[in-house]
């Protein structure tokens, strides 16, 4: 079997087996780091405080590289736009978090991201934001899903992007951040009665995705057969051509039955000729 491999048009074969097989195997890998999906940044890169327009542009959604990111930016807010958002949870207590249109210097189009000023229990204690520029410094984190449903007046059920948007008639940023420091003119601002909603990073997980999985399988698979093929065809060739040598010993043995005259010997005599 190895003469019939080592024929020009068997080595050639092979070598294209060996390629194809390549190709599958690569993709396979591809198929298996897609499967992972990519989770948060590391904590040492989301906890250095980065200019806001330089980690995030209005008008893009935002991944998972770009989220959980501490930033800050300067500006003002706008107190006409403020919603409460239900059901929020601080220290075990529910209550509702007071959210604010701010007005980011230096964005383009004047577009505003809605800020998480902070927590309270009673919606009567929201206040106002303060006026003239502010300085925040908080958490970037993407908008929540819509709520469908009513609510009450001043009130959403989610923070939702989209849906303040419609609500402010002001462009937004997809994504919102919640204030860790305020500061006003230069001075912290300590007139705020709310509790600061303090969020940490991430948690460093994977999400691992079957279906990829299951096409990286397929494509190794895929690569094995591929020299299995090539193998199945030279066995099959190396098969037929025992059989043709076979098929050569067998007529030159019917050619030794011959006379050396190169005859064929007379037939001999039948039974009845015999029993005569």
């Amino acid at each position: 079997m190895l003469k019939t491999a080592l024929q020009p048009r068997w080595i050639a074969g092979l070598i294209l087996a060996l390629a194809i097989s390549t190709v599958f195997v690569l993709l396979s890998e591809w198929q298996f780091s897609s499967a992972e999906n990519e989770g948060a940044p590391p904590a040492a890169t989301t906890e250095e405080v980065r200019p806001l327009t330089e980690v995030f542009t209005p008008g893009e959604p935002l991944f998972a590289t770009q989220a959980d990111q501490m930033v800050t930016f300067t500006g003002s807010f706008q107190p006409e736009d403020q919603v409460l958002v239900q059901n929020r949870l601080q220290d075990g207590e529910e209550g509702y978090w007071v959210v604010t249109a701010f007005a980011v210097d230096g964005a383009p189009g004047d577009t505003l991201i809605p800020v998480v000023r902070g927590w309270t229990e009673d919606p009567s204690n929201a206040g106002t934001a303060p006026e003239g520029d502010v300085e925040i410094t908080g958490r970037l984190l993407p908008p929540e899903a819509p709520v469908a449903g009513p609510q009450p007046e001043g009130t959403v059920a989610a923070l939702s992007s989209a849906e303040l948007a419609n609500i402010w008639d002001e462009p937004l940023y997809s994504a919102f951040v919640t204030a860790h420091e305020t500061q006003a003119a230069g001075q912290q601002d300590s007139a705020n009665e709310l509790e600061t909603v303090v969020t940490g990073p991430q948690p460093q997980e994977k999400s691992v995705n079957w279906l990829n999985i299951f096409y990286a399988v397929e494509w190794f698979v895929f690569a094995g057969f591929a020299v299995f093929l090539w193998w199945r065809l030279l066995a099959d060739s190396y098969q037929r051509s025992l059989e043709d040598e076979d098929d050569d010993y067998e007529d030159e043995y019917d050619d030794d039955d011959d006379d050396e005259t190169g005859r064929e010997q007379p037939p001999g005599p039948t039974s009845s000729e015999v029993e005569k």
